[in-house]
């Protein structure tokens, strides 16, 4: 059924040097929503990759003495190594320099030609060449003699050449009213506002090619023009889909896009720019552009420029990657900037992962090991207690799949560790080591019950730190291909006797 599939993207990351811990936020979040859907039964597709055109990589490349698509191939092959390191389950990389992606581009620009949205003139203004953005004279500060972008603060240049232009302006209302009419189309409220605020102010014709390099897409007809980067990027959603073939099974399948996971320095071109297109094309737009904050180093963005980057794959190597994966998850809040750190790195590993859910982990199946011959029953016996429990657990879970939804991942990480705070507490409680003798009935039910709480909170961490739950899973005989969610609809997740296998620590303390 169409509703059971997922399209969900990153944004394809601009190669003009190696990736940092920002990019790796987008992409494991993208990957977090992507495995949640798999889990949940949903035939998911997930986009990443690379875009690898225009003047800032043209100069890159340049600067290393290299022809432009040997220094993206380089390049891209880095971010294709993060992907692994970051363990992510995407089912495609998408290279602008692909055949597919031109071929795709060519074709929206002919369909944005024959619907009259663009025209040639001449283009006068401010251009970026670091954000690849045009801005609006109002949009530029002066700092230390030179001429910067309020927004990002990279450096602007006047730029004066021939343009295509494409009808921005006469689209202000019908974009207006498509915010009105879908209200969770941008994500969180606060960049929807943005958004609304900046259409409202007034929208000019966007230039759309450049005379003054050549590294890019020509223009079909005029191929003194490069298509402007931003209109070949962003097609790459659909190119990954096999357009302009709309009739076959991908784009039939998967479009309109579910999710697009971005940046909000690219919330403009997202949010303005990619459903105008679409609109002018008469193709139907994306379901939802959910904008994140930045990764701040101290007070400022994590950038090359700055010299204040974290590189993911030291950390990594150095802590493990579900640990990143998890931190970053949790520390950088719903929709806001997120200030991280390897000590708050540490502390959350620590608090977190190592004396919470692996604690948990532990101390249950290290007792089952050495008490029960790695066996427990359920004698369907519930106290009070037990229920309580359970009760506090559905409590927990009943609206998960409705936080995954609105990108709430902060709120859905605080419920899960919840449940395994209350069932730490549980264990405390009824002391099941004080049974061996006394009661084995009940002990197998508490250590049974126990078991169940770990299989559940392992499932909803899957998503987060795929490697370290899938060792609970296994351990729980749990086919790791066959994770399902139902017991967030109250069914039964384990049988009534459990036999498991031995558990190895999963997250070491930092001391």
């Amino acid at each position: 059924m169409k509703d059971k599939n997922f399209y969900i993207t990153t944004p394809i990351y601009y190669p003009s040097g190696n990736p940092h811990v920002g990019h790796a936020y987008s992409s494991i979040l993208a990957d977090v929503f992507a495995r949640f859907k798999r889990n949940d039964n949903f035939n998911v597709f997930f986009l990443t990759g690379t875009d690898e055109h225009g003047l800032k990589i043209q100069k890159a490349a340049e600067k290393k003495g290299m022809e432009p698509l040997s220094y993206c191939n380089e390049i891209s092959l880095i971010f294709k190594d993060l992907n692994k390191k970051l363990n992510l389950s995407n089912d495609d990389f998408i290279r602008t320099t692909e055949k597919r992606h031109h071929d795709a581009v060519k074709e929206i620009w002919n369909k944005l030609v024959k619907s009259g949205d663009i025209y040639l003139s001449k283009y006068k203004g401010w251009y970026s060449v670091s954000d690849e953005a045009y801005y609006n004279e109002d949009e530029i500060i002066d700092k230390n003699g030179k001429k910067h972008s309020a927004f990002s603060g990279s450096i602007v240049e006047w730029v004066e050449e021939d343009s295509f232009f494409f009808k921005l302006s006469s689209w202000q209302e019908k974009l207006l009213q498509y915010y009105e009419d879908n209200e969770k189309f941008i994500l969180p409220v606060t960049r929807r506002n943005e958004v609304i605020n900046f259409v409202k102010s007034g929208l000019k014709d966007l230039s759309v090619s450049r005379t003054s390099f050549t590294w890019g897409i020509k223009t079909p007809g005029n191929e003194k023009h490069i298509i402007y980067v931003w209109l070949d990027a962003l097609t790459n959603y659909l190119s990954a889909l096999n357009f302009p073939i709309t009739g076959g099974n991908s784009f039939k399948k998967f479009w309109p896009a579910s999710l697009h996971v971005i940046g909000k320095d690219i919330l403009r071109f997202h949010a303005i720019y990619w459903p105008a297109f679409l609109m002018a094309a008469k193709i139907e737009l994306p379901k939802r552009i959910y904008s994140h904050g930045w990764i701040l180093s101290g007070d400022e963005k994590m950038s090359k420029s700055k010299g204040n980057i974290l590189n993911p794959i030291e950390i990594i190597d150095k802590y493990g990657v579900d640990q990143i994966r998890y931190y970053l998850m949790k520390e950088v809040s719903h929709g806001s900037d997120g200030n991280i750190s390897l000590q708050s790195l540490e502390n959350c590993i620590n608090s977190d992962l190592a004396n919470n859910y692996g604690n948990l982990c532990q101390r249950i199946f290290s007792f089952i090991k050495n008490n029960c011959n790695n066996k427990v029953k359920n004698n369907k016996d519930e106290s009070v207690v037990d229920k309580k429990l359970i009760i506090a657990t559905n409590e927990l879970t009943k609206n998960l799949r409705s936080l995954i939804d609105n990108q709430d991942l902060n709120n859905y990480i605080k419920s899960v560790i919840g449940i395994s705070f209350l069932t730490n507490k549980y264990v405390n409680d009824e002391e099941p080591w004080k049974l061996k003798t006394k009661n084995v009935i009940r002990m197998n039910n508490i250590l049974h019950l126990s078991l169940e709480q770990i299989a559940k909170i392992s499932i909803l961490l899957n998503p987060i730190i795929p490697d370290s739950s899938n060792k609970v899973l296994k351990a729980l005989n749990i086919d790791i291909n066959k994770i399902h969610l139902s017991f967030l609809d109250n069914k039964k997740l384990l049988p009534d006797v459990i036999n498991i296998t031995n558990l190895n620590i999963l997250f070491k303390k930092i001391i």
